[in-house]
């Protein structure tokens, strides 16, 4: 089957229109090359797999997961679990609307899946062992085969024993590209930037991913290196005054990173799902573990200078901010001794997006809690109206729209992440938060309520038990997840009332 012969109805939400765009730029960037030095991005540039198809509308790729030794640091390597040797895994690239093919080989010693982080797939290829596929056990293959109907920033992770498969390595970016994003944005220079981090012991070697016993499975396990693109540090050598795009995702199992570039701010264009409604100017940039941003900067150094991006510590709950270190450090910008370029203004970016309408949408209420018994482990749930029924959290009819109002009763904060749908944030009175934008990861906040909608669409292979989790990774392994369970026939239980007009 080729694209060329797959019909796909943008679904996202009831009405996804043109994009309306102003673009402060003296000339097109489409036929203009870069103004960057030479190999300026050479220490963060991420590898990509040969394309093995010929079709213009078909990438087709082979990835292998094994266990190799990586350098994260100049003199020190470490034996990582890795996606074809790397780390992170080779970037792929496609562009909207492409069908892609992944020929997937299990050469570690466990089983695994790869689940593919915010793509609209059919349930079929969405990775989750026991529910969309079985284990995939060492040695085994399994080919992912999907047309990728978003455009944005996504990633690639197993979902067998995340959090340790993950902490060891095991994540990649997956960049679906718009090409009308060359005259849209007007920014030539672009970076995929992998935020993660990894535990290393003192002889070398890769902290066990039970460290910490049910303390650590508790808090959620941060590592003691931080990685962008495989690496502690690395440098980016730029020239003065020329614009950035920074396609940005946190692939860490339990981290925040909360960016600085002092002196700069951050021109948000997108987050999960792709452009977002309108852009905004940010001092800094929270990102709970599995959300992506879309940035525009200017890096604030004048020629022979330098300037570093780092994070700032984040409060996520009981713990994670008394007595840490105010930031670390992040990637070292230095600008060539070349004439710095008088920027024009950052480019005003619009998408156009339309609330989901709430008439007729059913509520739902969900709760995350943690039992801590005087005796016994201590156990994260995620309540719903079906739970604790085998994991499964609540039922929805395909077209069904819900508002869930989630209840976080722990001392911890926990991004929520959907698996096969976006969905849109409310704010307390209802109303959707400005500006808007499609999301598949939301941070829930330490004792803390937030609102969101969701539309189950329908399309090809939607039906199915969808997970729902934390993405700190130690807190799903904990009990924080459950399943949608996505049906032809109203069959869900009264999750509430249904909500009437505005």
């Amino acid at each position: 089957m080729s694209t060329s012969s797959v019909v796909w109805k943008s679904s996202r939400g009831p009405a996804i229109a043109a994009v309306v765009l102003a673009v402060s730029c003296a000339s097109s960037p489409a036929a203009a090359a870069t103004a960057q030095p030479p190999g300026w991005d050479a220490a963060l540039r991420l590898a990509e797999p040969a394309d093995l198809n010929p079709d213009p509308r078909v990438v087709e790729i082979e990835l292998e997961a094994r266990v190799a030794r990586v350098e994260i640091a100049p003199g020190e390597t470490v034996e990582a679990w890795t996606y074809d040797g790397r780390l992170p895994g080779p970037l792929i690239r496609v562009r909207v609307g492409d069908r892609l093919i992944v020929h997937f080989r299990n050469a570690l010693p466990a089983p695994t899946t790869v689940h593919w982080h915010g793509i609209r797939v059919p349930f079929a290829m969405d990775g989750v062992p026991g529910y969309s596929q079985p284990d995939i056990e060492p040695g085994g293959a399994f080919t992912y085969d999907f047309v990728v109907p978003d455009a944005g920033l996504y990633w690639y992770h197993p979902h067998v024993m995340s959090h340790a498969q993950v902490g060891f390595g095991l994540y990649g970016a997956l960049l679906v590209e718009d090409p009308r994003d060359v005259e849209r944005v007007g920014v030539a220079d672009e970076l995929v930037l992998v935020l993660s981090d990894i535990a290393v012991q003192p002889d070398g070697t890769l902290q066990a991913a039970d460290a910490g016993g049910e303390l650590g499975m508790v808090f959620g396990r941060e590592g003691t290196h931080l990685l962008v693109n495989g690496r502690v540090l690395p440098s980016l050598t730029v020239r003065a005054g020329v614009p950035q795009r920074w396609r940005i995702v946190n692939t860490a199992k339990s981290r925040y990173f909360d960016l600085d570039l002092p002196g700069a701010r951050f021109r948000q264009i997108g987050g999960d799902g792709g452009l977002q409604e309108y852009s905004v100017d940010r001092e800094g940039l929270v990102l709970a573990p599995g959300e992506r941003a879309d940035v525009l900067v200017v890096p604030p150094v004048q020629p022979g200078a330098s300037v570093v991006l780092r994070s700032v510590i984040v409060n996520r709950g009981f713990g994670s901010f008394e007595g840490g270190l105010p930031y670390h450090d992040l990637v070292t910008i230095t600008a060539a001794a070349l004439p710095a370029v008088r920027s024009a203004p950052l480019p005003e970016v619009r998408e156009r997006i339309d609330p989901v309408p709430q008439d007729g949408a059913t509520l739902v209420h969900l709760e995350m809690t943690l039992d801590q018994p005087p005796e016994g482990r201590p156990e994260y749930h995620l309540l719903g109206p079906l739970s604790p029924a085998k994991h499964k959290t609540l039922r929805a009819r395909v077209g069904e729209t819900q508002i869930w109002t989630v209840k976080n009763s722990t001392v911890w904060s926990h991004p929520l992440h959907l698996h096969g749908f976006f969905f849109q944030v409310l704010g307390a009175d209802g109303r959707p938060v400005r500006p808007l934008v499609w999301k598949d990861t939301v941070d829930i906040p330490f004792e803390s309520t937030v609102r969101l909608i969701v539309r189950y669409e329908d399309r090809p292979g939607v039906t199915g038990s969808w997970m729902l989790h934390c993405h700190i990774l130690d807190h799903a392994e904990g009990g924080l997840m459950g399943m949608v369970e996505v049906g032809d026939v109203d069959t869900h239980p009264a999750a509430g009332q249904t909500h009437g007009s505005h």
